[in-house]
C-alpha cells in the first residue's frame, strides 16, 4: 500500500438559486446547508465527515502483524494503524451474530436480540441515526440480520449489495458468489467465476464516487476471513475450484491467502479514497467482529494461538481496531482504554454532530471520539457481554460478564485474572482475595447487577 499521505482539503460547492441576497447565501456557505439531489427518502448533505464501519470477519487480534501477529501478511491494515489511531482493548461478542447486533444499535443483546441472524424490524441502526440527518447511506458485504430489501431500507440503508440477506448463510460468498441487490440475487452468469470479495468493493467504490460531493455512511462488512476456507483470486487454484459444497470442501491451508487478500481489498480501499479526493473528509474504523476460527491456529508474539471464536475467554473477544481519518486522528497514537461494540453508535454520532435519538430506547455505549481527537473523554472502566448466541435454535448456557483490564467476573461468581489466566482455567478463590482484588470484584459485581 502507498504511503497515506496528505491531500489539499476537500471543496464543497454550493448552489444557490433564486436568491439575491448576499446575507442569505453568506449563510447558506456556512451553515452546512442541505442540498436536494434524486434521492426518493431523504436530502443529502455537504461538509459533515464521510464514515466508513470497516469489518472484517473472524479476525482475532492476533491476526494483524501491527499488534504482534507473527503468521500472516497485512502491511496495509499495518500502514492504516501506523497512520491512525491503534485501539488495544476492543471487546466483542464471541460470535458475529451477536456482536454485529450491539455493532449497529449500540444495544447489549439482553436488550434486543431475540434469533441468530434476525433483527427485529422495530430496531433502529447506526444507518438510521445518519441517513435521518441527510447522510447518503450503503451496505456491503455480510448482511447477517435477515429481511431482505425491506429489512435492509427499514434499517437505514439507501443502497447495498450484500451476501446473505435471508438468515440461511448456505450459499457461496466468495467465488460464483450469491449477492442480493435491489430486491433479487444477481443472475449468475453475471457472478460466475468472479470473486465476492471484488464485487463488493466494486459497488463500495461507486457509491463512494456518486456520493463523493454528498456525506456518506458506508457499512463495509467483509466476508474475509470467514470460512469456508478457500483460494483467492490469487492462488493459482482458483480458476478450478469449484464453490458448491462439499464438493470443495474448506481447508484451513487457505487462510493465510484468505487473510493477504483481506488486506489487499483494505489497502484498495484506502487508495480509493485518494483517488477521489476525499480521504481529509473521511473517518475509517476498521475492526474485528469477533475471534478468529477455532480450526485456525496463529503465532502471535512468538506463542502459538488457537482461535478463540465462540469462547467467552479473551482470544474469543478480543479485536483489533484503528481509527484513521487523514489530517484529524494523530498518526502512530495508542488507546489503552477499554471499549465494547456498543461504543460504535454514539462515538459515529459525535462524528456526524447529531445525537441518538431517544426514540431509540435505552443505548449502552460511551463515545470514545474525545480520544480519537486527542483529549482524555470518559473512558471505560469495565465494558459488559450477555452472550446467548443461539437463543431459539440450539440454546447454550448464558454466558453474562463484566471485566476491567485485568479481571473478569461471570454471573456465575467465577472470578479470573485473565490476564494470566488467559484460558480462564483458574478461578480466584473468594476467601484468597486480596483487599484491591475484593474492590474490583465488588465493582464489577455492580455492574452485573445494573445490567441483569
Amino acid at each position: 500500500m502507498a504511503n497515506l499521505t496528505h491531500f489539499n482539503d476537500a471543496r464543497y460547492y454550493y448552489r444557490a438559486r433564486n436568491l439575491s441576497s448576499i446575507a442569505i447565501i453568506f449563510l447558506l456557505l456556512t451553515s452546512g446547508c442541505k442540498k436536494s439531489v434524486s434521492n426518493n427518502t431523504h436530502q443529502l448533505i455537504y461538509g459533515k465527515p464521510n464514515i466508513v464501519l470497516l469489518v472484517g470477519d473472524d479476525i482475532g487480534y492476533e491476526i494483524p502483524t501491527y499488534t504482534g501477529g507473527q503468521s500472516y501478511s497485512t502491511p496495509n491494515i499495518d500502514q492504516l494503524a501506523s497512520s491512525g489511531m491503534q485501539f488495544t482493548l476492543a471487546h466483542s461478542a464471541p460470535t458475529c451474530s451477536p456482536s454485529r447486533f450491539m455493532l449497529l444499535t449500540g444495544k447489549y443483546n439482553f436488550r434486543n436480540y431475540t434469533q441468530w441472524g434476525h433483527m427485529d424490524l422495530s430496531q433502529k441502526t447506526i444507518a438510521n441515526m445518519l441517513n435521518d440527518i441527510g447522510y447518503a447511506t450503503c451496505a456491503v458485504g455480510k448482511w447477517q440480520f435477515d429481511g431482505g430489501d425491506v429489512a435492509i431500507h427499514q434499517f437505514g440503508f439507501d443502497s447495498y449489495c450484500v451476501w446473505n440477506p435471508i438468515a440461511s448463510g448456505a450459499e457461496s460468498r466468495y467465488k460464483d458468489p450469491h449477492l442480493y441487490e435491489n430486491g433479487a440475487y444477481l443472475p449468475y452468469d453475471s457472478v460466475k467465476g468472479k470473486y465476492g470479495e471484488d464485487m463488493i468493493g466494486d459497488y463500495a467504490y461507486n457509491f463512494m464516487q456518486q456520493n463523493s460531493k454528498n456525506s456518506f455512511f458506508l457499512y463495509y462488512a467483509l466476508d474475509l476471513c470467514h470460512q469456508p476456507f478457500c483460494p483467492t483470486p490469487d492462488d493459482a487454484a482458483f480458476a478450478s475450484w469449484n464453490a458448491k459444497q462439499p464438493s470443495s470442501p474448506s481447508d484451513t491451508m487457505y487462510f493465510k491467502s484468505m487473510v493477504k487478500y483481506m488486506d489487499k481489498k483494505v489497502g484498495q480501499f484506502m487508495q480509493e479514497l485518494r483517488d477521489l479526493g476525499i480521504a481529509d473528509n473521511t473517518i475509517v474504523l476498521y475492526l474485528g467482529d469477533n475471534g478468529t476460527d477455532a480450526e485456525i491456529y496463529s503465532y502471535y508474539n512468538n506463542v502459538l494461538m488457537e482461535g478463540g471464536k465462540g469462547r467467552s475467554i479473551e482470544s474469543g473477544t478480543h479485536v483489533p481496531f484503528i481509527a484513521y481519518w487523514q489530517g484529524k486522528v494523530t498518526a502512530g497514537t495508542f488507546s489503552n482504554n477499554l471499549l465494547d461494540l456498543t461504543d460504535f453508535m454514539p462515538t459515529i454520532a459525535d462524528i456526524a454532530g447529531t445525537t441518538v435519538p431517544a426514540s431509540y430506547g435505552v443505548t449502552d455505549g460511551t463515545s470514545f471520539y474525545p480520544e480519537i481527537m486527542g483529549q482524555t473523554g470518559n473512558p471505560r472502566s469495565w465494558v459488559y457481554c450477555y452472550y446467548n448466541p443461539e437463543i431459539l435454535s440450539k440454546p447454550r448456557t448464558t454466558k453474562i460478564w463484566a471485566q476491567d483490564q485485568n479481571y473478569k467476573l461471570y454471573s456465575t461468581g467465577d472470578f479470573f485474572n485473565y490476564t494470566s489466566d488467559l484460558e480462564e482455567k483458574k478461578p480466584l478463590a473468594s476467601d484468597k482475595l486480596t483487599d484491591s482484588q475484593v474492590q474490583i470484584k465488588n465493582s464489577l459485581d455492580s455492574v452485573l447487577m445494573r445490567l441483569q
